[in-house]
C-alpha cells in the first residue's frame, strides 16, 4: 500500500484529494466519449462513487490512476449503450463568456476539439489522452489494455485523420 498524501483511504481527507486529483481529467475523458459536459459530470460522479465502494485500497498512485480511468471509459461507453440514451435528444451547450481575440480562440480549440470528438473511439481515446492529459505512449498502453506499438500506431493514425480533417493541416513548427 502506498501513501501517495497523508489521506487514509476513504476518508475525507482522502476523497478531497480524489477530487482534486482527477475529477477534471475524468470530466473530461468522459467528455471524449458523450460529448455533454452534464453526462461526463455525471458519469464522472458515478466513478467517485464506484471508488468510495470499491472498499480497498490501492497498491501505487499509477493503479489508483488506472483504475479510475479505465473505469471512467467503461461507464462512458455503457452509458452510450443504453436504451435511455439512444431515445434522448441533446441540447445544444452554448458558452457566451467569450468576445474578441478571446472568441477566436476559443472557436480554434472547438475546432480541433470537435475534430478530436469525430475521430473513430480507438483514436479518441489515445489522442485524449496523450495530448489532453500528457500521458505517454507506456502509460496509456497500460490504461487502454493495449500494446506500446499499438498506441503508437493509434497515435500516428489518429493525428494523420486529424490532419486530414483541418483545413489546411498543422505546420510542424507551431
Amino acid at each position: 500500500m502506498y501513501s501517495e498524501t497523508a489521506a487514509e483511504y476513504g476518508t475525507d481527507s482522502y476523497i478531497r484529494y480524489i477530487l482534486d486529483t482527477y475529477s477534471q481529467t475524468l470530466i473530461r475523458l468522459c467528455y471524449t466519449y458523450v460529448h455533454n459536459i452534464c453526462d461526463a459530470e455525471d458519469i464522472t460522479q458515478d466513478v467517485l462513487v464506484a471508488l468510495l465502494k470499491r472498499g480497498r485500497p490501492f497498491d501505487s498512485p499509477e493503479h489508483e490512476k488506472a483504475w479510475l480511468l479505465r473505469t471512467a471509459m467503461n461507464k462512458s461507453k455503457n452509458h452510450l449503450r443504453s436504451g435511455w440514451i439512444k431515445r434522448t435528444v441533446p441540447l445544444e451547450e452554448r458558452d457566451s463568456s467569450t468576445d474578441g481575440a478571446e472568441a477566436a480562440d476559443a472557436a480554434e480549440k472547438n475546432q480541433v476539439m470537435e475534430a478530436v470528438l469525430s475521430l473513430p473511439e480507438k483514436y479518441r481515446t489515445v489522442i485524449h489522452l496523450f495530448y489532453y492529459n500528457g500521458y505517454t505512449i507506456n502509460e496509456i498502453s497500460a490504461i487502454v489494455g493495449k500494446k506500446p506499438a499499438t498506441v503508437g500506431t493509434l497515435l500516428a493514425r489518429g493525428r494523420n485523420l486529424l490532419k486530414e480533417m483541418m483545413i489546411g493541416g498543422f505546420d510542424e513548427d507551431e
